[in-house]
């Protein structure tokens, strides 16, 4: 069944207008001014799912197709892909004068620090390898199997951590029922449990497959590091629709494409179900202020140093340098963004954060009145970017977004130095501050 889902034509109808439509906005040059430093903070590459295919098995009626890497695995498509993008940032960073087009001389102004996960270490290799290809550029990061509180606070070491209120501020914004949440999505959940249910040719050795609508839709406090834990149909959805995105942005087959169902355009459309699942529970306020408070204190005292070119006590980067990499994972991106109440659409998609995508800070100082200020944007590979492996250039470039930040950003996008340093305190919580 190659084609079966009626309820996607005007879906992908939309979808192709949209990509027709967008435009990708040019660098963000600003007459009078320099760019000074620079933070991206990007997801890992393209990896594989983090659980086996058997954990999926159980939602489809034909078996998902195996990785070639073990689970959560950045793949070698993942790799070249960021390194493709590192070589993009090169020439970009280049036309805005903050870099040299080649060779090593910039290398030593250049920080690359990593969650310790294979993937985000792996990725982050990738991009400096990509930037600084030959320079054996040193990718920063704990031992693997130790966590990073940088990327993965636990909420279980702050004395203030609440539970209770976080599960509540989900409560209060799902009518402090679950089911809700199943009933405002079901047409969309029953779109995913319909290719689940008849894509593929079904496998003798499966049991009875477990439709989505069966799983049941609880709220409950969390543990360790999740303060409160929202489960259902949604939230398996958006974790089987990630995968989907997976198995077309890592190029494999058509056929391996949701077993020969889904397109691209489909893709754009089913992703819509993983912005919803963490809408709830990485953007409520409650939630995304505790576990972004630790990386916003990280980019401001970054951002800091290089306004001052003096050390600052618990930055990642150097005061010499002039670029930022840390390198994480989507609940990252999207908690960072519920802390700011940031919004974005690149490649026809909503608030997603698809492998590789990267909230990016540039300071830029007048050269007039020697003040700073901030633009903000976020950048990705097109989906068909990243399955073909497609080389990045100034005039094939990712997508582009500018992001505008709440309480700070002007009508240009820019904020000035002491409007952002005042909205990024104020999106941080102390009392989740750990040291370094």
């Amino acid at each position: 069944m190659k084609r079966s889902f009626l309820l996607f034509a005007c879906l992908i109808a939309f979808a192709g207008s949209v990509a027709t439509a967008q435009i990708v906005p040019a660098p963000s040059t600003t007459v009078d001014a320099d760019l000074k430093f620079v933070v991206y903070f990007s997801r890992h590459g393209v990896r594989s799912p983090t659980g086996k295919p058997a954990q999926y098995n159980t939602y489809s009626v034909a078996p998902w197709p195996a990785w070639d890497v073990p689970p959560g695995y950045l793949t070698p498509h993942g790799y070249h892909l960021m390194e493709l993008f590192g070589s993009y940032d090169r020439m970009q960073l280049a036309s805005e004068g903050l870099a040299i087009s080649e060779g090593c001389g910039d290398a030593a102004s250049v920080t690359f620090y990593a969650d310790s996960d294979q993937r985000t270490r792996e990725t982050g290799k990738a991009l400096a390898e990509g930037l600084f290809p030959g320079c054996n550029v040193q990718v920063k990061s704990l031992p693997e199997g130790t966590n990073d509180p940088l990327f993965h606070p636990n909420p279980t070491d702050f004395a203030d951590a609440d539970p209770a209120l976080a599960t509540a501020a989900i409560a209060g914004r799902i009518g402090k029922n679950p089911g809700n949440v199943t009933d405002a999505y079901r047409n969309q959940i029953g779109v995913m449990d319909k290719l689940l249910s008849t894509c593929g040719a079904p496998s003798a050795t499966l049991q009875k497959r477990t439709s989505l609508f069966d799983i049941p839709a609880s709220l409950a406090l969390g543990k360790g590091e999740h303060l409160a834990e929202l489960r259902g149909p949604l939230n398996t959805a958006s974790s089987l629709a990630e995968n989907l995105l997976l198995e077309y942005t890592q190029g494999m087959s058509t056929e391996n494409v949701g077993w020969g169902c889904v397109t691209g355009a489909d893709i754009r459309s089913l992703i819509n179900l993983h912005t919803a699942a963490t809408d709830y529970t990485l953007r409520t306020p409650a939630i995304a202020q505790v576990q972004a408070s630790n990386l916003l204190t990280d980019i401001l005292r970054s951002l800091e140093q290089a306004t001052s070119n003096k050390e600052v006590s618990g930055a990642s980067s150097k005061s010499t340098d002039r670029m930022l990499f840390l390198i994480g994972h989507d609940t990252n991106l999207t908690s960072i963004a519920g802390s700011l109440g940031l919004n974005w659409i690149a490649d026809g998609r909503r608030d997603d954060t698809p492998p590789g995508g990267a909230l990016v800070f540039e300071l830029w100082k007048n050269r007039k009145s020697g003040e700073y200020s901030i633009r903000t944007y976020f950048t990705v590979q097109t989906l068909e970017q990243m399955r073909t492996g497609a080389e990045l250039t100034l005039s094939n470039p990712p997508q582009r977004a500018p992001v505008f930040i709440p309480g700070c950003s002007k009508a240009d996008f820019s904020c000035n130095w002491q409007d952002f340093e005042k909205t990024i305190h104020g999106a941080i919580d102390p009392r989740s501050v750990q040291s370094r």
